[in-house]
Protein backbone atom coordinates (compact mmCIF):
# COMPACT_ATOMS: atom_id res chain seq x y z
CA UNK A 1 0.00 0.00 0.00
CA UNK A 2 1.23 3.51 -0.80
CA UNK A 3 2.72 5.32 2.18
CA UNK A 4 0.90 8.45 1.04
CA UNK A 5 -2.52 7.51 -0.35
CA UNK A 6 -2.88 10.85 -2.14
CA UNK A 7 -0.59 11.96 -4.96
CA UNK A 8 -0.63 15.58 -6.08
CA UNK A 9 0.94 17.39 -9.01
CA UNK A 10 0.80 21.06 -9.90
CA UNK A 11 0.52 21.89 -13.60
CA UNK A 12 0.44 25.65 -13.86
CA UNK A 13 -2.83 26.74 -12.28
CA UNK A 14 -4.14 23.14 -12.11
CA UNK A 15 -3.77 20.78 -9.15
CA UNK A 16 -4.03 17.11 -10.07
CA UNK A 17 -5.10 14.88 -7.18
CA UNK A 18 -4.84 11.10 -7.49
CA UNK A 19 -6.34 8.74 -4.92
CA UNK A 20 -3.83 5.87 -4.73
CA UNK A 21 -4.70 3.18 -2.16
CA UNK A 22 -4.27 -0.28 -3.65
CA UNK A 23 -6.11 -2.38 -4.31
CA UNK A 24 -9.32 -0.40 -4.71
CA UNK A 25 -8.71 3.25 -3.68
CA UNK A 26 -11.06 2.95 -0.72
CA UNK A 27 -10.99 5.81 1.78
CA UNK A 28 -10.26 5.30 5.46
CA UNK A 29 -10.16 8.00 8.14
CA UNK A 30 -6.46 8.76 7.61
CA UNK A 31 -6.93 9.15 3.86
CA UNK A 32 -9.97 11.37 4.29
CA UNK A 33 -8.04 13.65 6.64
CA UNK A 34 -5.19 13.93 4.13
CA UNK A 35 -7.68 14.71 1.35
CA UNK A 36 -9.22 17.43 3.48
CA UNK A 37 -5.82 19.04 3.94
CA UNK A 38 -5.07 18.80 0.22
CA UNK A 39 -8.35 20.39 -0.85
CA UNK A 40 -8.15 23.07 1.83
CA UNK A 41 -4.72 24.06 0.55
CA UNK A 42 -6.10 24.08 -2.99
CA UNK A 43 -8.97 26.33 -1.93
CA UNK A 44 -6.66 28.78 -0.19
CA UNK A 45 -3.82 28.94 -2.75
CA UNK A 46 -4.37 31.94 -5.07
CA UNK A 47 -2.13 30.39 -7.73
CA UNK A 48 -4.33 27.32 -8.09
CA UNK A 49 -7.54 27.73 -10.08
CA UNK A 50 -8.78 24.22 -10.91
CA UNK A 51 -8.52 20.77 -9.31
CA UNK A 52 -8.54 17.56 -11.33
CA UNK A 53 -9.36 14.44 -9.30
CA UNK A 54 -8.95 10.81 -10.37
CA UNK A 55 -8.05 7.38 -9.04
CA UNK A 56 -4.91 5.35 -9.60
CA UNK A 57 -5.07 2.27 -11.80
CA UNK A 58 -7.62 1.27 -14.42
CA UNK A 59 -10.29 -0.59 -12.43
CA UNK A 60 -11.33 1.63 -9.52
CA UNK A 61 -12.03 5.33 -9.21
CA UNK A 62 -13.16 4.87 -5.62
CA UNK A 63 -15.54 2.43 -3.87
CA UNK A 64 -16.00 4.82 -0.97
CA UNK A 65 -15.59 3.89 2.68
CA UNK A 66 -12.92 1.30 3.50
CA UNK A 67 -14.96 -1.47 5.11
CA UNK A 68 -11.82 -3.41 6.05
CA UNK A 69 -10.57 -0.39 8.00
CA UNK A 70 -13.99 -0.14 9.62
CA UNK A 71 -13.77 -3.76 10.67
CA UNK A 72 -10.38 -2.96 12.23
CA UNK A 73 -11.78 -0.09 14.27
CA UNK A 74 -12.26 2.95 12.01
CA UNK A 75 -15.54 4.48 13.18
CA UNK A 76 -18.05 5.24 10.43
CA UNK A 77 -18.99 8.37 12.37
CA UNK A 78 -15.37 9.29 13.09
CA UNK A 79 -13.50 12.48 12.30
CA UNK A 80 -13.14 12.63 8.52
CA UNK A 81 -11.11 15.84 8.67
CA UNK A 82 -11.60 19.15 6.91
CA UNK A 83 -14.34 19.04 4.32
CA UNK A 84 -15.91 15.86 5.65
CA UNK A 85 -15.61 12.52 3.90
CA UNK A 86 -13.12 12.72 1.05
CA UNK A 87 -12.27 16.33 1.85
CA UNK A 88 -14.74 17.93 -0.57
CA UNK A 89 -18.33 17.25 0.40
CA UNK A 90 -18.53 19.76 3.24
CA UNK A 91 -15.59 22.03 2.44
CA UNK A 92 -16.81 25.57 3.00
CA UNK A 93 -16.09 28.36 0.56
CA UNK A 94 -14.68 26.23 -2.25
CA UNK A 95 -15.20 28.63 -5.13
CA UNK A 96 -12.94 26.98 -7.69
CA UNK A 97 -13.92 24.43 -10.35
CA UNK A 98 -13.28 20.75 -9.69
CA UNK A 99 -13.08 18.23 -12.56
CA UNK A 100 -13.59 14.54 -11.83
CA UNK A 101 -11.99 11.91 -14.08
CA UNK A 102 -13.79 8.68 -13.19
CA UNK A 103 -11.52 5.88 -14.34
CA UNK A 104 -13.49 2.82 -13.22
CA UNK A 105 -15.79 1.59 -10.46
CA UNK A 106 -17.38 4.54 -8.69
CA UNK A 107 -19.71 3.57 -5.89
CA UNK A 108 -20.84 4.44 -2.39
CA UNK A 109 -18.77 7.25 -0.94
CA UNK A 110 -16.77 7.26 -4.17
CA UNK A 111 -19.88 8.31 -6.08
CA UNK A 112 -20.56 10.92 -3.40
CA UNK A 113 -17.01 12.18 -3.93
CA UNK A 114 -17.55 12.36 -7.69
CA UNK A 115 -20.80 14.26 -7.18
CA UNK A 116 -18.80 16.87 -5.24
CA UNK A 117 -17.13 17.87 -8.50
CA UNK A 118 -18.46 20.38 -11.00
CA UNK A 119 -17.69 18.44 -14.17
CA UNK A 120 -17.51 14.64 -14.39
CA UNK A 121 -15.81 12.82 -17.26
CA UNK A 122 -15.98 9.03 -17.12
CA UNK A 123 -14.11 6.25 -18.88
CA UNK A 124 -16.22 4.00 -21.08
CA UNK A 125 -15.88 1.09 -18.63
CA UNK A 126 -16.90 3.08 -15.52
CA UNK A 127 -19.83 1.87 -13.42
CA UNK A 128 -21.83 3.57 -10.69
CA UNK A 129 -23.83 2.44 -7.67
CA UNK A 130 -24.91 3.21 -4.11
CA UNK A 131 -24.66 -0.23 -2.47
CA UNK A 132 -24.90 1.02 1.13
CA UNK A 133 -28.40 -0.44 1.44
CA UNK A 134 -26.87 -3.92 1.25
CA UNK A 135 -24.56 -3.28 4.20
CA UNK A 136 -27.29 -1.78 6.36
CA UNK A 137 -26.20 1.84 6.18
CA UNK A 138 -27.28 5.01 4.40
CA UNK A 139 -25.60 6.91 1.61
CA UNK A 140 -26.24 10.17 3.41
CA UNK A 141 -24.65 12.71 1.07
CA UNK A 142 -26.03 10.92 -2.00
CA UNK A 143 -29.50 10.92 -0.45
CA UNK A 144 -29.29 14.71 -0.38
CA UNK A 145 -27.54 15.31 -3.70
CA UNK A 146 -28.61 12.66 -6.16
CA UNK A 147 -32.38 13.31 -6.33
CA UNK A 148 -31.49 16.92 -7.26
CA UNK A 149 -29.09 15.85 -10.01
CA UNK A 150 -30.95 13.11 -11.86
CA UNK A 151 -34.63 12.09 -12.15
CA UNK A 152 -36.07 11.42 -8.71
CA UNK A 153 -37.24 7.89 -9.44
CA UNK A 154 -33.88 6.81 -10.83
CA UNK A 155 -32.09 8.26 -7.81
CA UNK A 156 -34.49 6.52 -5.44
CA UNK A 157 -34.06 3.20 -7.25
CA UNK A 158 -30.29 3.48 -6.82
CA UNK A 159 -30.62 4.39 -3.15
CA UNK A 160 -33.27 1.80 -2.30
CA UNK A 161 -31.94 -1.18 -4.29
CA UNK A 162 -28.22 -0.52 -4.75
CA UNK A 163 -28.45 -1.36 -8.45
CA UNK A 164 -25.55 -0.54 -10.78
CA UNK A 165 -25.58 1.87 -13.72
CA UNK A 166 -23.21 1.46 -16.62
CA UNK A 167 -21.57 4.59 -17.94
CA UNK A 168 -23.99 5.08 -20.83
CA UNK A 169 -27.00 5.04 -18.52
CA UNK A 170 -25.26 7.41 -16.12
CA UNK A 171 -24.71 9.80 -19.02
CA UNK A 172 -28.30 9.41 -20.21
CA UNK A 173 -29.64 10.49 -16.82
CA UNK A 174 -27.23 13.43 -16.64
CA UNK A 175 -25.14 12.08 -13.76
CA UNK A 176 -21.96 12.68 -15.75
CA UNK A 177 -20.97 15.12 -18.47
CA UNK A 178 -19.28 12.84 -20.96
CA UNK A 179 -18.24 9.27 -21.73
CA UNK A 180 -14.60 9.07 -22.84
CA UNK A 181 -12.54 6.14 -24.18
CA UNK A 182 -10.45 4.93 -21.26
CA UNK A 183 -7.18 5.62 -23.05
CA UNK A 184 -8.21 9.25 -23.60
CA UNK A 185 -9.70 9.98 -20.17
CA UNK A 186 -6.81 11.86 -18.62
CA UNK A 187 -6.00 13.69 -21.85
CA UNK A 188 -9.54 15.00 -22.14
CA UNK A 189 -9.78 15.70 -18.42
CA UNK A 190 -6.57 17.74 -18.57
CA UNK A 191 -7.87 19.62 -21.59
CA UNK A 192 -11.00 20.49 -19.64
CA UNK A 193 -8.99 21.53 -16.58
CA UNK A 194 -6.68 23.68 -18.72
CA UNK A 195 -9.66 25.31 -20.43
CA UNK A 196 -11.08 26.26 -17.05
CA UNK A 197 -7.70 27.38 -15.71
CA UNK A 198 -7.44 29.83 -18.61
CA UNK A 199 -10.80 31.38 -17.72
CA UNK A 200 -11.76 34.16 -15.28
CA UNK A 201 -11.29 32.86 -11.72
CA UNK A 202 -13.37 35.62 -10.12
CA UNK A 203 -16.30 34.78 -12.38
CA UNK A 204 -15.98 31.11 -11.47
CA UNK A 205 -15.99 32.04 -7.79
CA UNK A 206 -19.16 34.10 -8.23
CA UNK A 207 -20.87 31.31 -10.17
CA UNK A 208 -20.04 28.69 -7.56
CA UNK A 209 -21.18 30.84 -4.64
CA UNK A 210 -24.44 31.78 -6.34
CA UNK A 211 -25.22 28.19 -7.35
CA UNK A 212 -24.38 26.87 -3.87
CA UNK A 213 -26.25 29.49 -1.88
CA UNK A 214 -29.26 29.72 -4.20
CA UNK A 215 -29.90 25.97 -4.35
CA UNK A 216 -32.69 26.07 -1.78
CA UNK A 217 -33.78 29.70 -2.32
CA UNK A 218 -36.62 31.11 -4.35
CA UNK A 219 -35.48 32.80 -7.55
CA UNK A 220 -36.38 36.33 -6.49
CA UNK A 221 -34.80 35.90 -3.07
CA UNK A 222 -31.54 34.89 -4.71
CA UNK A 223 -31.72 37.79 -7.16
CA UNK A 224 -32.37 40.19 -4.30
CA UNK A 225 -29.25 38.97 -2.54
CA UNK A 226 -27.23 39.72 -5.66
CA UNK A 227 -28.68 43.18 -6.21
CA UNK A 228 -28.22 44.03 -2.53
CA UNK A 229 -24.53 43.10 -2.68
CA UNK A 230 -24.92 40.15 -0.34
CA UNK A 231 -22.72 37.73 -2.29
CA UNK A 232 -19.09 38.39 -1.41
CA UNK A 233 -17.69 36.89 -4.59
CA UNK A 234 -20.04 38.86 -6.84
CA UNK A 235 -19.03 42.13 -5.21
CA UNK A 236 -15.36 41.22 -5.48
CA UNK A 237 -15.85 40.53 -9.19
CA UNK A 238 -17.65 43.82 -9.89
CA UNK A 239 -14.91 45.79 -8.15
CA UNK A 240 -12.01 43.91 -9.75
CA UNK A 241 -9.41 44.69 -12.38
CA UNK A 242 -10.54 41.54 -14.18
CA UNK A 243 -13.99 43.07 -14.71
CA UNK A 244 -12.38 46.01 -16.50
CA UNK A 245 -10.01 43.71 -18.36
CA UNK A 246 -12.92 41.74 -19.78
CA UNK A 247 -14.52 44.88 -21.18
CA UNK A 248 -11.23 46.19 -22.55
CA UNK A 249 -10.35 42.91 -24.21
CA UNK A 250 -13.76 42.78 -25.89
CA UNK A 251 -13.43 46.35 -27.16
CA UNK A 252 -9.89 45.71 -28.37
CA UNK A 253 -10.81 42.38 -29.98
CA UNK A 254 -8.18 40.39 -28.09
CA UNK A 255 -8.10 37.59 -25.57
CA UNK A 256 -8.38 38.81 -21.96
CA UNK A 257 -5.57 38.26 -19.49
CA UNK A 258 -7.13 37.20 -16.22
CA UNK A 259 -5.23 37.89 -13.00
CA UNK A 260 -7.86 36.92 -10.46
CA UNK A 261 -7.93 40.36 -8.86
Amino acid sequence: MSENPIRTERRGHVLEVTLDRPNANAIDLKTSIIMGDVFTEFRDDPELRVALVTGAGKKFFCPGWDLKAAADGDAVDGDYGKGGFGGLQELRGLNKPVVMAVNGICCGGGLELALSGDIILAADHATFALPEIRSGTVADAASIKLPKRIPYHIAMEMLLTGRWLDVEEAARWGMINRVVPAAELMTQAREMADLLAAGPPLVYAAIKEIVREAEDMKFQDAMNRITKSQFTTVEALYQSDDQLEGARAFAEKRDPVWKGK
